[in-house]
């Protein structure tokens, strides 16, 4: 029984009503799913199966519902879908809708069944909504084409191999074929790339057809850019079926307004697409084949249906005689002069004017004669010329002059509308460029200098111009522009962290000998920096009263505000950022010894020399462990073993916040395993982590299963005697050589 029109309109606004629900909080999504289904089904009226195809194909492909989630409930979607496939329905937006819905379905389902493959059900039902929609495509109407296209998009993506960016973590991978078992139950790995291939066939058959629609074929371009990307094994594929494919022959008449403008989008797209490609990998493969193709394109827009357009052109003849006239007016036949084409290579003034094909005469220097005798010879020669001979001479240099300056304008457009395609991007930024404003400035005072009249008077005429001399800096204004520069150059680290290409694996990694600007990465920043806050200021910050206030207490200088910049910018992401915070640490640490040698040897020279020298590699290593110590956990083994690895030094107040660990029962092991290595690997310290180890032993009993492991194996006695309770006893004296270690 047909439901009455009130009740459908009061149920679109309770539905409606739903919708705004769910796009104020995605957690009602599965509330409202489960109760729309049954309202929305494949027998509800036609208004009710338009809203409820529309709010499933919204639903999935929100950004703001959970992958998780959409896997869940499309388990629950698939029956519906199904069945009004089946039906025989012929309205357009719930078709477009349905197969919108397929499309985001379809790797979700996949996902699902590589992780489940006992659910076949759900596979099945699939495997028939895919073959519903392919069986229907061609005779779909337009819309709903354009919808297949994605989905179609969609199905070659999954079922094709794709990279596996972490083996470890399958489920953060990409849905491909590549995640797939090679033993699955339900997932034929060799099925499924036949079917994808095939599909991928059937998606770029729209570039063969001798009559493209418009739509469809910027429906595809704007499809495969995910696929070219993605899908390295069928990128070169693809990229050569679009080269072969120039939209102004696949157009037939009549040719109207409407085809034109079709042509030109389809010519748009592809070069669009192409231009995409070239801006993401500049060194492709086909490169040379993909400009030549863009070239063509700018070259041939629109030229077949121009010239269907055009009316015939009107005949030239030379003298206003045809040959049919000449022979009954008895007119004598001009000469034909055979006019050579032009000689290959840059266009010059003589290859312009070379008109024969005589090499010896067309390589005779005419500078080599004397004036006066090329006006004897040129002044009877030119007397005898023939009018016609003449003229066709001039007509073939003026259409060769013509041809240049036509070749050298398409050459400036192209470049201009390659610029233009480039500059659409939406990352694009644009460039302040001072010295154009220099140049506009000048090419400005140059076209006003002609108005001024000759004639001005000595007394209004000045002399040089010389700006006075900046008043002196303060110390304050000083230190203010510095921490400018260094907060200018910390963005360029942000830059270049951003654009960071990738680097060669065989290019050579240099040491302390290497230029800190070298070249402009990221790299290259962080050690001028550290540079600039180590060794710029050697020599400057000693033990006399400079650089002290009144009080006493040194002043904070540039170098410090570097260092405070570069531990904060180190602390927001330690874990990425702690390869700098090594680099600085190493720094450090050299500048300290060095200046350490030169204050000895000053010293040695004069005796009554008070320098100190301030050491700033114990404070800042300090601050960098108590910075990121308490944020680490029991997986972060790697992080703390690595600086404790890279750095210069070991010293007893690094060992001590190693300790600390312990203190909390799930960083136990973290602890004893950083000190296990410290004990193994760097030997200069192996005493002092020892007695650290074995204070940790006594301290914490947490600690004794893996510290008593590594204690039997380098103090066996202090181990006995804990066991045997004697663990009161006092370790043994530091020896004053272990305080520090030396650097490895």
């Amino acid at each position: 029984m047909a439901q009455p029109t009130g009740d459908v309109v009061h149920q679109i606004a309770q539905l409606n009503a739903a919708r705004n629900l769910v796009l104020g909080d995605a957690a009602f999504y599965p509330q409202i799913i489960s109760g729309i289904l049954p309202i929305v089904g494949p027998h509800a009226k036609l208004q009710l199966r338009r809203w409820g195809a529309e709010f499933l194909a919204e639903t999935f492909a929100s950004p703001q519902l959970a992958t998780a989630q959409k896997e869940q409930l499309a388990q629950n979607v698939l029956q519906s879908i199904q069945e009004t496939l089946l039906l025989p329905e012929t309205d357009a937006a719930v078709l477009q809708s349905l197969v919108q819905t397929a499309a985001s379905l379809y790797p979700l389902i996949f996902r699902h069944i590589v992780n489940h493959p006992e659910d076949s059900q759900s596979w099945e039902k699939m495997n028939t909504i895919k073959h519903e929609i392919l069986r229907r495509m061609d005779s779909f109407p337009c819309p709903v084409k354009i919808s297949c296209v994605k989905f179609l998009q969609r199905v070659v993506q999954v079922q094709t191999p794709g990279l596996i960016a972490d083996p470890r973590r399958p489920d953060q991978n990409e849905t491909s074929l590549a995640v797939v078992p090679r033993n699955h139950a339900i997932l034929a790995i060799p099925q499924l790339e036949a079917e994808s291939s095939g599909l991928l066939d059937r998606l770029l058959g729209v570039f063969q057809e001798e009559t493209s629609d418009a739509l469809l074929v910027n429906a595809t371009l704007n499809c495969l850019a995910p696929l070219i990307r993605t899908r390295q094994s069928i990128a070169n594929k693809i990229i050569n079926t679009v080269l072969d494919f120039y939209p102004a022959k696949h157009v037939r008449p009549p040719f109207t307004p409407a085809v034109r403008i079709g042509v030109k989008s389809m010519e748009r797209t592809a070069r669009a697409l192409l231009i995409h490609i070239l801006k993401k990998n500049p060194n492709h493969p086909l490169l040379g084949k993909m400009q030549v193709y863009l070239e063509r394109l700018m070259q041939s827009r629109l030229e077949v249906v121009d010239d269907a357009s055009r009316k015939r052109a009107l005949p030239i003849e030379a003298d206003a005689l045809d040959n049919a006239k000449r022979a009954r007016l008895d007119a004598s036949t001009p000469t034909t002069l055979q006019i050579p084409p032009m000689m290959p290579g840059p266009a010059s003034y003589d290859k312009l004017f070379t008109l024969t094909q005589d090499v010896g005469l067309s390589s005779f220097d005419v500078k080599q004669l004397p004036p006066d005798l090329v006006v004897k010879i040129a002044v009877p020669l030119l007397a005898q010329v023939n009018p016609s001979m003449l003229t066709q001479a001039i007509d073939a240099i003026r259409n060769r002059y013509q041809t240049i300056t036509q070749e050298q304008n398409l050459v400036r457009q192209q470049q201009q509308q390659a610029a233009a395609a480039a500059d659409d991007d939406d990352d694009y930024e644009p460039e302040y460029q001072p010295m154009d404003v220099a140049e506009n400035a000048a090419e400005e005072a140059s076209a006003v200098v002609p108005e001024v009249p000759d004639f001005q008077p000595d007394l209004v005429s000045l002399g040089p111009f010389v700006l006075p001399q900046p008043p002196p800096l303060s110390e304050e204004e000083a230190g203010e522009v510095g921490r400018s520069a260094v907060a200018r150059v910390f963005s360029m680290i942000n830059v270049a962290e951003t654009e960071a290409p990738a680097k060669n694996k065989n290019q050579q990694q240099l040491g302390f000998a290497r230029l800190a600007g070298s070249n402009f990465d990221k790299d290259a920043w962080v050690l001028l920096l550290t540079r600039l806050a180590t060794r710029a200021p050697a020599g400057l910050e000693g033990g006399d009263k400079l650089g002290k206030g009144s009080s006493g207490r040194r002043q904070p200088t540039i170098s410090d505000s570097i260092r405070e910049t570069l531990y904060r910018y180190i602390l927001e992401d330690f874990r990425a950022r702690l390869n700098i915070g090594i680099t600085w640490l190493n720094e450090e640490w050299y500048n300290d010894r060095i200046q350490m040698k030169v204050v000895a040897s000053n010293r040695y020279d004069d005796e009554d020399s008070q320098t100190t020298v301030v050491c700033h590699y114990d404070t800042w290593v300090i601050r960098l462990l108590d910075g990121f110590l308490p944020y680490l956990d029991s997986r972060d083994i790697k992080v703390i073993v690595r600086f404790l690895s890279e750095i210069p030094e070991v010293t007893v107040d690094i060992t001590q916040r190693v300790a600390s660990l312990a203190k909390d029962p799930e960083r136990v092991n973290l602890c004893v395993q950083a000190l296990m290595y410290l004990i193994m690997f760097r030997p200069p310290a192996r005493e002092m982590c020892l007695n650290t180890l074995e204070d940790v032993y006594q301290t914490y009993e947490e600690s004794r299963p893996a510290a008593g492991k590594v204690l039997a194996k380098w103090r066996p006695q202090q181990t006995e005697a804990v066991t045997n309770g004697t663990s009161d006893a006092a370790p043994p004296a530091t020896q004053p050589e272990q305080a520090s270690a030396a650097s490895e």
